[in-house]
């Protein structure tokens, strides 16, 4: 199985609230290949998102991430990140926590482990 074959159309899918996601962010899948775990999702956080309960995040799989509109703080590194930059995550690799002040769109993108099928 793959992600499904799409033509250019308007994204219609409910927003929804990831399990385990921190209050204010919410998500759009675009496409989605549920045998090996490929996702394309729009992902947007209100104004005033914080996710310094949850802590660093890590995952066990690749992810892309593209800023559209407003900006992450990673407390952390202490960076604000904004609108047109990109972050490519390989498995394990420490991020966050994060606050958005005014809220933020991205687009991100998440690969099974190279090898993993």
């Amino acid at each position: 199985m793959s992600k499904p074959e799409l033509e250019f159309h308007l994204p219609d899918g409910p927003w929804t609230t990831p399990v385990g996601a921190a209050p204010g962010v919410e998500e759009r899948v675009l496409a989605h290949d549920p045998e090996r775990g490929c996702r394309t999702t729009l992902v947007r956080w209100a104004p005033g998102t914080d996710t310094s309960t949850q802590g660093v995040a890590r995952h066990d799989f690749w992810e892309e991430v593209y800023l559209f509109e407003g900006a992450l703080h990673d407390l952390t590194l202490g960076q604000t990140f904004t609108a047109g930059m990109y972050a490519c995550r390989p498995p394990g690799m420490p991020h966050g926590p994060w606050t958005s002040q005014d809220g933020v769109t991205m687009l991100v993108i998440t690969y099974p482990q190279l090898g993993r099928q």
